[in-house]
């Protein structure tokens, strides 16, 4: 039976790839080299999903320059990438989720809040971005998550109606952009536990990785 144009759209950091910890590790060590204290857990759970511009603004002063912060931003994600090189990979089975899924006609999306030169790091450095209709980063939205701009952002460049979209996340800010932008939701426990995720209505999956999950049913699942 043929069915309405459908997306799966991917973040990209805790989701495609496990990495969060060392984005907080690169911004702990950011921070503390300038006097600034962070608590990882709190960080984590306000800031995952934010672009880096966003979080310098919150924790050094609305008063920086944007090349102030465009300088500051390079500096932290040059830490990250030198981090988290060594143990570049996908999520076990993501690849063969990603490939079923182009086969059945289901476009494919990344929506992230990293800079152009962490997707370029990330899909280039796995030879990912040629299985992908649309990426969408930091620089394609004014504002990061929870914000739905960069959900809506890639399902308008898949021509998919948001309700037609599947979302993978893997953080509360995350998920509740997808909740606004009016779509499903695949929770990755990557980063975080099932239980940080019991206040979302638009969850149809919480997983540990894509082995298990089958394109068809997710689609066919209601919240």
């Amino acid at each position: 039976m043929k069915h309405a144009a459908r997306a799966f759209v991917f973040d990209m950091d805790g989701t495609i790839v496990d990495n969060m910890a060392f984005h907080t590790r690169s911004w702990i060590a950011f921070f503390e080299r300038r006097g600034r204290a962070i608590d990882a857990d709190e960080f984590f759970r306000t800031t995952a999903g934010r672009q880096g511009k966003e979080i310098i603004r919150a924790h050094m002063g609305e008063h920086l320059e944007d090349d102030e912060i465009a300088t500051l931003n390079h500096e932290k994600e040059a830490v990250y990438r030198e981090l988290y090189l060594p143990h570049l990979r996908p999520v076990d089975g993501f690849e063969d989720l990603i490939a079923t899924a182009r086969a059945s006609g289901t476009k494919l999306a990344v929506a992230t809040a990293a800079p152009p030169a962490n997707i370029e790091f990330t899909l280039d450095g796995l030879d990912l971005r040629r299985h992908f209709d649309a990426v969408v980063g930091a620089t394609d939205v004014a504002r990061g998550k929870p914000h739905p701009d960069v959900f809506l952002e890639a399902a308008r460049r898949c021509g998919v109606a948001p309700e037609h979209c599947i979302v993978f996340e893997d953080a509360p800010l995350g998920l509740e952009a997808a909740r606004r932008a009016g779509m499903r939701a695949v929770v990755l426990t990557t980063t975080l536990p099932a239980a940080s995720f019991a206040e979302f209505d638009n969850i149809v999956a919480i997983v540990n990785d894509f082995s298990e999950l089958d394109v068809d049913s997710l689609f066919a699942r209601t919240i």
